[in-house]
């Protein structure tokens, strides 16, 4: 029941009044729809800093879940698959529905359809709430809780990438600051967390969580976003009939019509297969096992404050060519499984696991800048969402084949397999030259 994270992805400027295509844009972009005036100077406006109240409460909340849900459910004698299932029903119905969100946010009001998911969860997480309380907690009810969460998130996370620029001039550093605040909350949030469960049960925990939704709705609300106008060259009456199978076709369109964009979500779907998934699940059985859940908690930290380092270097260091300089920092993700495939001492793991943190946190706002900066107003909705539909599809193979590879060669060697991979994606990511080539938006 957790909102989603972003992808290869999370924030850039565009889309004013017929813009013509940001530079760097491969053929196939089309003039942006909205009459949307340049952000104020500075990066900390009265709309951005809404904005980040917004999603910096919600994540916190989001980084409390998997404590309160895990603790609640065991606490009810229900085990690790039904943690699992749980989980995995918010999820897929999240990556099933992002597409759709896409069109939606294109098609109507982001900004609207991002306070209706948001007021959506903060009716069904008071439901969680109350049901944990009551003590009358079925599982069947918490997974269609957490399917119904699944559907409001994939609602909600084109809006993202449509409203940033429109709250920030310095979209780089706009994604910067929301990449180190998602970080210092996956801190600080299971400690939060685990405090409340504590003192005020599972129950409380998500009584809370309804109210970070609650608080972001309401600074939503609050932003001075211009009125849309219609897309360019379509009257009202042709937009009505437009099916909106044409608007998911279009959206489909665009996505592929840019190398840059679909080369790295193919490399993406790799890295989900054979990194990421198996990451969590295997190093946790490997440090838990041989140091003790004390040691696996510290190096989840260390990957924390890596992944905010990384979002306050994106924040100085503004490249000529941000994915050649995303790819080249990624190179550095592969030190945590190589680090504990290799039975590293625990410093030298947690020393590992920061720079992996840096070194994802820092592609991240390369990522998410270049998405929103490269890809016009009008078509940016579905075309985010077909980047964190395609970016998270392979997330639960990998999850799924972690075990039975373990099983297979032995939990480090797939650690260590990973971590070659690692460095494998990097390096074919810095061979494709529109991924290598593509310029900054407005660089000369």
């Amino acid at each position: 029941m957790r909102a989603s994270r972003p992808s290869p992805r999370e924030a850039g400027p565009a889309p004013d009044a017929e813009p013509a295509p940001a530079p760097g844009a491969e053929p196939g972009a089309e003039s942006g729809a909205e009459l949307v005036p340049e952000p104020p100077h500075g990066l900390w406006s009265r709309d951005f800093l809404l904005f980040f109240t917004a999603r910096a409460v919600a994540m916190l909340g989001d980084a409390m879940l998997p404590i309160a849900l895990s603790a609640g459910l065991l606490g009810h004698g229900m085990g690790a698959g039904d943690i699992g299932l749980a989980m995995a029903s918010f999820t897929v119905c999240f990556a099933g529905f992002v597409v759709f969100g896409g069109v939606l946010s294109d098609r109507f009001d982001a900004r609207a359809l991002m306070v209706g998911s948001d007021l959506v969860r903060v009716a069904t997480q008071s439901l969680v709430a109350a049901l944990f309380l009551t003590g009358h907690v079925v599982l069947w009810q918490i997974c269609a809780i957490g399917a119904v969460n699944g559907v409001a998130a994939g609602m909600f996370q084109p809006g993202v990438a449509s409203t940033v620029p429109k709250v920030a001039r310095d979209v780089q550093g706009a994604n910067g600051v929301i990449r180190t605040a998602e970080s210092l909350a996956m801190l600080a949030g299971p400690a939060l967390a685990g405090v409340l469960v504590a003192v005020a049960s599972s129950g409380g925990v998500f009584a809370a969580h309804a109210g970070t939704y609650a608080l972001s709705a309401l600074c939503l609300v609050l932003l001075r976003l211009p009125a849309r106008a219609a897309r360019a060259g379509v009257t009202g009456a042709a937009r009505r009939a437009s099916s909106y199978r044409a608007d998911l076709a279009e959206g489909w369109r665009e996505f592929r019509s840019r190398t840059w964009m679909w080369a790295v979500i193919v490399l993406w779907m790799v890295l989900m297969i054979t990194v990421t998934g198996p990451l969590v699940p295997l190093t946790a059985t490997e440090i838990i096992s041989e140091h003790g859940a004390r040691t696996y908690g510290l190096v989840n930290s260390a990957l924390g404050a890596g992944t905010a380092v990384g979002g306050l270097l994106a924040l100085r260091i503004r490249p000529l060519h941000p994915l050649r300089a995303g790819s080249l920092a990624l190179l550095g993700y592969c030190l945590f499984p190589a680090a504990v495939g290799a039975q590293l001492p625990p410093a030298a793991i947690a020393a590992c696991t920061a720079v992996s943190g840096a070194a994802i946190g820092f592609w991240g706002v390369m990522w998410a800048t270049s998405v929103q900066t490269q890809v016009p107003g009008a078509i940016r909705g579905r075309v985010h969402a077909y980047e964190v539909a395609g970016s998270l599809s392979m997330l639960p193979v990998g999850q799924a084949l972690a075990g039975p590879a373990a099983e297979l060669v032995g939990t480090r060697n797939v650690l260590l397999a990973g971590g070659a991979a690692a460095l494998a994606v990097s390096a074919a990511l810095l061979s494709v030259p529109a991924v290598r080539g593509l310029r900054r938006a407005g660089a000369p």
